[in-house]
């Protein structure tokens, strides 16, 4: 039986031309990565957003960096403050612009240098529909998304909403890398099921790296 908690050693995974997945790459640092997340949710706190349709998602979201994605009633943007309170989003973490640009440069993406850090906390019963992530400035740079916690299925698709989806699952530690050809695919987390994970107990914690401008 599969233990999703084992310390193997991460290896590579192809989804697609210009998409990998590093199996446990962030495994060793996951401790510390999960210290920071509680440390930004300290000063900006996870909340669950409104879509412009009025719709609350499922997923609690916060942010770190110089630009963070956010989402209200005009739609969906990069900006310096968080909409709900004003204030600028904490600095972005030295481990987790690390890891980022090691992640891409691993993945054939040499030279990333993010500037925002979206933070996804999915309880159970949580998901994000399929979608493109294409309201950053220069489509040239990839995303980098880590994945902490109870594992999840990601759906990567094809470049319509409708195409064909893989299914694949997600575990503790694992890093998804895109660009190139592959930068605007459609993508999204299928509901979580419960469960508890010994580092961060019944929740699941993404980190998507983004260049925004």
């Amino acid at each position: 039986m599969l233990d999703l908690f084992s310390e193997e050693q991460p290896w590579q995974e192809t989804l697609a031309e210009g998409a990998v997945i590093l199996r446990r790459r962030a495994r060793e640092d996951a401790e510390a990565l999960y210290q920071q997340i509680m440390a930004i949710a300290e000063q900006n706190p996870f909340a669950h957003r409104i879509t412009p349709g009025g719709h609350r998602m499922s997923v609690a979201m916060t942010n770190c960096g110089d630009f963070c994605w956010s989402v209200d009633s005009r739609g969906y943007q990069y900006q310096q403050q968080d909409n709900l309170n004003g204030r600028k989003w904490p600095a972005m973490p030295p481990l987790f612009r690390t890891l980022a640009q090691q992640a891409a440069s691993e993945a054939g993406f040499p030279g990333f240098n993010p500037d925002a850090c979206l933070l996804n906390r999915y309880e159970p019963g949580a998901k994000l529909t399929l979608h493109q992530d294409k309201d950053e400035k220069d489509l040239r740079q990839p995303i980098v998304s880590v994945s902490l916690g109870l594992p999840a299925v990601f759906q990567f698709g094809g470049f319509e909403r409708g195409d064909s989806t893989q299914r694949v699952l997600l575990e503790h530690g694992d890093i998804v890398v895109w660009g190139g050809p592959s930068r605007l695919r459609y993508h999204g987390i299928l509901p979580l099921k419960p469960g508890v994970h010994p580092l961060v107990g019944a929740w699941r914690y993404n980190l998507t790296f983004r260049r925004a401008f």
